[in-house]
Protein backbone atom coordinates (compact mmCIF):
# COMPACT_ATOMS: atom_id res chain seq x y z
CA UNK A 1 0.00 0.00 0.00
CA UNK A 2 0.70 3.53 -0.60
CA UNK A 3 -0.09 7.02 0.44
CA UNK A 4 -0.82 9.45 -2.07
CA UNK A 5 -2.64 12.91 -1.53
CA UNK A 6 -5.62 12.78 -3.93
CA UNK A 7 -7.18 15.53 -6.18
CA UNK A 8 -10.69 14.26 -6.76
CA UNK A 9 -11.85 16.10 -9.95
CA UNK A 10 -15.15 16.27 -12.14
CA UNK A 11 -13.43 14.51 -14.82
CA UNK A 12 -11.85 11.21 -15.87
CA UNK A 13 -8.02 10.98 -15.88
CA UNK A 14 -6.10 8.25 -18.15
CA UNK A 15 -3.14 6.38 -18.27
CA UNK A 16 -0.82 9.23 -20.28
CA UNK A 17 -3.23 11.63 -20.71
CA UNK A 18 -3.16 15.49 -20.62
CA UNK A 19 -4.61 17.59 -17.51
CA UNK A 20 -4.11 21.08 -16.79
CA UNK A 21 -5.60 23.13 -13.20
CA UNK A 22 -6.08 26.09 -11.88
CA UNK A 23 -4.99 25.86 -8.30
CA UNK A 24 -6.41 28.41 -5.66
CA UNK A 25 -7.46 26.89 -2.45
CA UNK A 26 -4.46 26.32 0.14
CA UNK A 27 -4.77 22.42 0.57
CA UNK A 28 -4.08 22.14 -3.34
CA UNK A 29 -1.37 24.95 -3.10
CA UNK A 30 0.34 22.34 -0.60
CA UNK A 31 -0.18 19.45 -2.34
CA UNK A 32 1.35 20.91 -5.38
CA UNK A 33 4.24 22.15 -3.35
CA UNK A 34 4.90 18.65 -1.57
CA UNK A 35 4.52 16.65 -5.32
CA UNK A 36 7.26 19.70 -6.59
CA UNK A 37 9.26 19.18 -3.58
CA UNK A 38 9.21 14.95 -3.53
CA UNK A 39 9.15 14.59 -7.05
CA UNK A 40 5.97 12.53 -6.27
CA UNK A 41 2.75 12.73 -7.87
CA UNK A 42 -1.00 12.98 -6.71
CA UNK A 43 -3.94 11.09 -6.82
CA UNK A 44 -7.24 12.29 -9.66
CA UNK A 45 -10.33 10.65 -8.78
CA UNK A 46 -13.68 11.12 -10.25
CA UNK A 47 -15.71 13.03 -7.94
CA UNK A 48 -18.87 10.94 -6.89
CA UNK A 49 -20.59 13.20 -4.38
CA UNK A 50 -19.36 16.77 -3.41
CA UNK A 51 -17.78 19.48 -5.50
CA UNK A 52 -14.16 20.11 -6.77
CA UNK A 53 -14.07 23.41 -4.20
CA UNK A 54 -15.18 23.63 -0.54
CA UNK A 55 -15.73 20.43 1.35
CA UNK A 56 -13.89 17.28 0.62
CA UNK A 57 -15.86 15.45 -2.05
CA UNK A 58 -16.00 11.56 -1.95
CA UNK A 59 -13.99 10.53 -4.75
CA UNK A 60 -14.13 6.97 -6.89
CA UNK A 61 -12.70 3.74 -5.68
CA UNK A 62 -10.44 3.86 -9.22
CA UNK A 63 -8.14 6.69 -10.10
CA UNK A 64 -4.90 7.60 -12.21
CA UNK A 65 -2.08 8.94 -10.23
CA UNK A 66 -0.69 12.35 -12.07
CA UNK A 67 2.92 13.88 -12.41
CA UNK A 68 3.18 17.35 -12.67
CA UNK A 69 5.33 18.57 -15.44
CA UNK A 70 5.10 22.10 -15.51
CA UNK A 71 4.21 25.50 -13.84
CA UNK A 72 2.50 28.91 -14.90
CA UNK A 73 0.88 31.97 -13.78
CA UNK A 74 -2.22 32.32 -15.67
CA UNK A 75 -3.97 35.50 -16.25
CA UNK A 76 -5.62 35.98 -13.82
CA UNK A 77 -2.68 35.66 -11.44
CA UNK A 78 -3.04 32.23 -9.85
CA UNK A 79 -0.90 28.68 -10.60
CA UNK A 80 -1.30 26.76 -13.23
CA UNK A 81 -0.29 23.41 -13.99
CA UNK A 82 -0.06 20.57 -16.34
CA UNK A 83 0.45 17.30 -15.62
CA UNK A 84 0.55 13.62 -17.22
CA UNK A 85 -1.87 10.55 -16.21
CA UNK A 86 0.03 7.66 -15.09
CA UNK A 87 -0.25 4.67 -13.26
CA UNK A 88 -3.99 3.56 -12.27
CA UNK A 89 -5.01 2.71 -8.74
CA UNK A 90 -7.60 1.42 -6.26
CA UNK A 91 -8.06 3.15 -3.24
CA UNK A 92 -8.50 0.95 -0.16
CA UNK A 93 -9.08 3.70 2.57
CA UNK A 94 -8.85 7.36 2.53
CA UNK A 95 -8.60 10.15 5.53
CA UNK A 96 -9.36 13.72 5.36
CA UNK A 97 -6.46 15.83 6.97
CA UNK A 98 -7.18 18.96 8.69
CA UNK A 99 -6.82 21.10 6.06
CA UNK A 100 -9.64 19.33 3.78
CA UNK A 101 -7.10 17.57 1.76
CA UNK A 102 -7.71 13.96 1.41
CA UNK A 103 -5.00 11.10 1.50
CA UNK A 104 -5.37 7.41 0.27
CA UNK A 105 -3.72 4.42 0.68
CA UNK A 106 -3.54 2.82 -3.00
CA UNK A 107 -2.73 -0.16 -4.23
CA UNK A 108 -1.34 0.65 -7.88
CA UNK A 109 -2.36 -1.71 -10.99
CA UNK A 110 0.06 -3.26 -13.05
CA UNK A 111 0.27 -1.41 -17.03
CA UNK A 112 -1.72 -3.15 -19.87
CA UNK A 113 -0.40 -5.59 -21.93
CA UNK A 114 0.33 -3.94 -25.33
CA UNK A 115 -2.29 -5.99 -27.40
CA UNK A 116 -2.51 -4.90 -31.25
CA UNK A 117 -6.00 -3.26 -32.56
CA UNK A 118 -8.24 -6.31 -33.67
CA UNK A 119 -9.43 -5.82 -37.52
CA UNK A 120 -13.21 -5.61 -35.96
CA UNK A 121 -12.06 -2.75 -34.04
CA UNK A 122 -9.68 -1.08 -37.05
CA UNK A 123 -12.28 1.56 -37.35
CA UNK A 124 -11.49 2.75 -34.14
CA UNK A 125 -8.14 3.36 -34.76
CA UNK A 126 -9.07 5.29 -38.09
CA UNK A 127 -11.99 7.57 -36.14
CA UNK A 128 -9.00 8.13 -33.40
CA UNK A 129 -6.07 9.07 -35.82
CA UNK A 130 -9.52 11.46 -37.62
CA UNK A 131 -10.28 13.19 -34.20
CA UNK A 132 -6.52 13.72 -33.46
CA UNK A 133 -5.49 15.64 -36.51
CA UNK A 134 -8.68 17.73 -35.63
CA UNK A 135 -7.89 18.28 -32.30
CA UNK A 136 -4.38 18.50 -32.57
CA UNK A 137 -1.43 18.79 -29.31
CA UNK A 138 0.90 16.47 -28.52
CA UNK A 139 -0.88 13.14 -29.96
CA UNK A 140 -1.70 14.44 -33.28
CA UNK A 141 2.36 13.95 -33.54
CA UNK A 142 2.30 10.50 -32.14
CA UNK A 143 3.94 7.51 -33.61
CA UNK A 144 2.04 6.09 -35.78
CA UNK A 145 2.76 2.64 -33.96
CA UNK A 146 0.36 3.90 -31.38
CA UNK A 147 -2.66 3.50 -33.76
CA UNK A 148 -2.45 -0.24 -33.49
CA UNK A 149 -1.83 -0.64 -29.56
CA UNK A 150 -5.35 -1.46 -28.18
CA UNK A 151 -4.95 0.38 -25.02
CA UNK A 152 -3.57 3.19 -26.52
CA UNK A 153 -6.54 3.70 -28.75
CA UNK A 154 -8.92 3.09 -25.75
CA UNK A 155 -7.40 5.55 -23.55
CA UNK A 156 -7.63 8.47 -26.13
CA UNK A 157 -11.18 7.67 -27.79
CA UNK A 158 -12.41 7.72 -24.29
CA UNK A 159 -10.64 11.17 -23.55
CA UNK A 160 -11.83 12.42 -27.08
CA UNK A 161 -15.24 11.53 -27.45
CA UNK A 162 -17.99 13.31 -25.53
CA UNK A 163 -19.18 10.49 -22.85
CA UNK A 164 -20.74 11.37 -19.73
CA UNK A 165 -18.04 11.31 -16.87
CA UNK A 166 -19.79 8.00 -15.47
CA UNK A 167 -18.98 6.45 -18.40
CA UNK A 168 -15.49 7.64 -18.72
CA UNK A 169 -15.07 6.15 -15.40
CA UNK A 170 -16.35 2.92 -16.54
CA UNK A 171 -13.72 2.94 -19.32
CA UNK A 172 -10.54 3.68 -16.85
CA UNK A 173 -11.65 1.01 -14.57
CA UNK A 174 -11.96 -1.62 -17.34
CA UNK A 175 -8.50 -3.55 -16.97
CA UNK A 176 -8.65 -5.47 -20.66
CA UNK A 177 -7.64 -3.36 -23.32
CA UNK A 178 -9.62 -5.09 -25.84
CA UNK A 179 -13.15 -5.20 -23.77
CA UNK A 180 -12.53 -1.32 -23.55
CA UNK A 181 -12.35 -1.50 -27.14
CA UNK A 182 -15.43 -3.13 -27.70
CA UNK A 183 -17.33 -0.44 -25.21
CA UNK A 184 -16.66 2.10 -27.44
CA UNK A 185 -17.71 0.49 -30.61
CA UNK A 186 -20.81 0.08 -28.58
CA UNK A 187 -20.72 3.72 -27.68
CA UNK A 188 -20.02 4.67 -31.48
CA UNK A 189 -23.94 4.54 -32.85
CA UNK A 190 -25.01 7.67 -30.85
CA UNK A 191 -22.22 10.17 -32.32
CA UNK A 192 -23.07 8.84 -35.99
CA UNK A 193 -25.13 12.16 -38.29
CA UNK A 194 -28.64 10.97 -39.02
Amino acid sequence: MVDIPLFPLAAVLFPRGPLNLRIFEQRYLDLVRDCARDSSGFGVCLILEGREAGEAATPAAVGTLARITDFYTLPDGLLGISAEGGERFQVTRTRVRDSGLVHAEVRFWPDEPIVPVPPEHGLLATILERLLEQIGGAFAKADRARLDDAGWVGFRLAEALPLAQAEKQHLLQMTDPLQRLAQLAHYLPRFQRA
